[in-house]
């Protein structure tokens, strides 16, 4: 699996949204939409219009972390809005094999998230309903908080079970990337990276994602 990179637009310019996807648009894999309800979350972000218009308006595909209550109501509109991932939390979610394989059908990339203090092994038989398992590296609600190690184990053993079900599913790892972080997360198995203000934070936000990608290549071997 080839490293991906999926800058977060939490940490952009929420006034000029298209200039700031365009910004990575021939560097980056992914723009990683994050939906927040405060309620699941403490934040309010941005919700389905935002998703349809930025749909028409970047080039990138667009991957949708969706940190609300009932996904299993709302994930399918993620969809047919036009995002080519759609992720759920396993917290939430009361239904995830029928909201996953809901997702797919509507065309699009299923993907469970695990908040830190989630343990990967319940979630183990899922993996072929998934295309993407996403362990959060923050406890979700706010970009630029910082990393927390003690999810390292979890990434490595989330590989190990993936490797072992033969599953084709790609491993997410999003909150603190950063130049001093994501070669850890290569290392542990991880191959999808969402970066906020380590990208967005930066003077070249496209300079900033190739050399994101060249260091986890590079610890990824």
């Amino acid at each position: 699996m080839a490293i991906q990179i999926s800058p977060s637009i939490l940490s952009a310019d929420f006034a000029h949204l298209a200039q700031e996807a365009a910004a990575v648009a021939d560097s980056a894999d992914w723009l990683h939409v994050d939906v927040m309800d405060n309620h699941f979350v403490p934040n309010l972000t941005l919700g389905l219009p935002i998703v349809e218009s930025l749909h028409k308006a970047a080039a990138l595909p667009l991957d949708c972390h969706l940190m609300i209550e009932d996904p299993d109501r709302w994930a399918p509109a993620y969809a047919e809005a036009g995002a080519g991932s759609v992720t759920i939390h396993a917290e939430a979610a009361k239904s995830p094999v029928r909201t996953l394989r809901e997702i797919r059908r509507l065309g699009a990339r299923a993907g469970l998230a695990l908040n830190p203090a989630t343990p990967v092994e319940p979630y183990a038989d899922l993996f072929g309903e998934l295309d993407m398992l996403l362990v959060m590296s923050v406890d979700p609600g706010f970009g630029g908080q910082k990393f927390l190690d003690v999810v390292l184990p979890k990434i490595r053993r989330a590989r190990q079970l993936i490797r072992s079900t033969d599953a084709a599913v790609w491993l997410q790892v999003d909150g603190g990337v950063s130049a001093e972080t994501i070669e850890r997360c290569a290392e542990a198995g991880a191959d999808v990276f969402v970066a906020g203000s380590a990208v967005y934070g930066q003077e070249d936000p496209a300079a900033a994602v190739d050399a994101l990608r060249a260091q986890a290549e590079r610890a990824a071997g």
